[in-house]
C-alpha cells in the first residue's frame, strides 16, 4: 500500500489525522476516533521507511538523519495536502499526517462566531489563537486570513513549519514562507518580515522569548499579527507569553501585552450530532477591565468573570458559555456538552432553570 492510496482513504472517509507505525496497520482518526484501514495489512519497518524517505526532499532527508524528527508539508496531486511529522521510535521511522483541506472555509462556513470578522478586521494589535495539537486552530487562522483575504486590499505574510492552507490572492497580496525551506527558522523570517511592508503577519507558533519580541514589537509598529499557542484559555495563554520572560522583564511585558493585545481565541473540538466534530471557542477581547487584569499578575484570574459579563457587548464568551450556545442551537447533545465544559454542575443547574440568563442571546 503507497502513502499517496493511504491518504485517498483517509480522506474519502473523512479523516483528520493518519498515523503509520511499523507492526500496525493504517490507522486513521474519524471525528476523534482512532482505528485501523479496513484491509489494511501490518505496516514493515522497509515500507514506513520507504514511504516517509519517498516523501522527503533532500535537504530534509539530511535534517531528517541529524535530529530524528522533522515537520514538513505533503501534497498529493489532485488530493490535497498533509501536514507530516517523522519521527524515530525504537529505532524505527514513523509518521503522522494531519489532513489539510484543499479549499480555506469562511468564518461563516465553519460556524464560528461573528466576533472573528471584527477582530480579523482590526487594523493593528496582537491576536492569538489558541488550543491542543488538533483544536483547529490552523482552520480558525485560515478563516481569519481569508475574511481579510476578501475585505482588506492589505499586503498578508505567513511564516508557517510547514505552510498548511494555500491562499488565491482576492483584495489581498498574500506571501507564504516555511520555515526550513524559504527562511532558516522563525525568528529571522519574522525579523525580516517587517522589512516587506506587510500590514497583517500570521506567525504560525510563538515557541520562544525571540519570536515573542518580535511580534509585540510588529504589533506595536501598526501591524496586525496572529499567532497561536498550546494553552488552553486565556489566563493561561497570558501567563505563557509573560512567562517566556525573565522576572525582573515580565512586568514590562505585561504592560506592552495590555497595550498591543486584541483578543485571545481559545478553542476546543466538541463531537457533533451531525457527525464530525465542531469548534467551541473562548473569547477574550481585549477590554478595559481585562487589560487591567493582564498588567496585575494577581489579577489575571478575574478574566474569565469579565470574558462572560461582556458577551452581549463586547462579544466575549467564556469556553462554557461557548458550550452552552452550541447546545441550545441543536449542534451537540446534552451529555457532550456537560462531558466538555469546564464546570459542569454550573451548565446542568443553568438547563433546569436555575441561575442567571446571561447566557442567552
Amino acid at each position: 500500500m503507497e502513502l499517496a492510496e493511504i491518504c485517498r482513504i483517509a480522506m474519502r472517509r473523512g479523516a483528520s489525522d493518519i498515523h503509520l507505525k511499523v507492526g500496525l496497520p493504517a490507522m486513521i482518526r474519524v471525528s476523534g476516533k482512532l482505528m485501523p484501514i479496513p484491509s489494511s495489512p501490518k505496516l514493515t519497518k522497509e515500507v514506513v521507511g520507504r514511504m516517509a524517505w519517498d516523501a522527503m526532499s533532500k535537504g530534509q532527508r539530511e535534517r531528517f538523519k541529524e535530529t530524528g524528527d522533522l515537520d514538513m508539508a505533503y501534497e498529493v496531486p489532485g488530493l490535497g495536502r498533509f501536514r507530516v511529522n517523522v519521527f524515530r521510535q525504537r529505532r524505527n521511522v514513523g509518521l503522522v499526517l494531519r489532513t489539510i483541506p484543499s479549499d480555506v472555509k469562511t468564518i461563516d462556513e465553519l460556524n464560528l462566531p461573528q466576533v472573528l470578522k471584527e477582530v480579523a478586521l482590526t487594523p493593528r494589535g496582537l491576536v492569538l489563537v489558541t488550543g491542543t495539537t488538533g483544536s483547529g486552530k490552523s482552520t480558525t487562522l485560515a478563516a481569519i486570513i481569508e475574511e481579510i483575504n476578501r475585505n482588506l486590499a492589505h499586503h498578508i505574510l505567513t511564516i508557517e513549519d510547514p505552510i498548511e492552507f494555500t491562499f488565491r490572492d482576492r483584495r489581498s497580496v498574500i506571501n507564504q514562507r516555511e520555515v526550513g525551506v524559504d527562511s532558516d527558522d522563525f525568528e529571522s523570517a519574522l525579523r525580516a518580515a517587517l522589512r516587506q511592508d506587510p500590514d497583517a503577519i500570521l506567525v504560525g507558533e510563538l515557541r520562544d522569548k525571540e519570536t515573542v519580541e518580535i511580534a509585540l514589537q510588529a504589533a506595536e509598529t501598526g501591524h496586525l499579527v496572529l499567532g497561536t499557542l498550546h494553552t488552553l484559555d486565556a489566563p493561561e495563554s497570558i501567563n505563557r507569553v509573560v512567562g517566556f520572560f525573565e522576572p525582573h522583564h515580565q512586568q514590562q511585558i505585561r504592560y506592552q501585552l495590555a497595550s498591543v493585545l486584541r483578543a485571545v481565541l481559545s478553542q476546543r473540538l466538541i463531537k457533533s450530532k451531525a457527525g464530525g466534530r465542531v469548534a467551541a471557542v473562548e473569547i477574550m477581547m481585549n477590554t478595559g477591565s481585562v487589560s487591567e487584569c493582564i498588567t496585575d499578575a494577581s489579577r489575571v484570574k478575574e478574566i474569565p468573570d469579565h470574558m462572560a459579563a461582556g458577551r452581549k457587548v463586547y462579544g466575549s464568551q467564556t469556553f462554557d458559555q461557548a458550550v452552552y450556545g452550541l447546545l441550545k442551537a441543536g449542534k451537540i447533545t446534552e451529555a457532550n456538552a456537560l462531558a466538555s465544559v469546564n464546570n459542569p454542575d454550573e451548565l446542568a443547574l443553568r438547563l433546569r432553570g436555575i441561575g442567571a440568563d446571561d447566557w442567552d442571546e
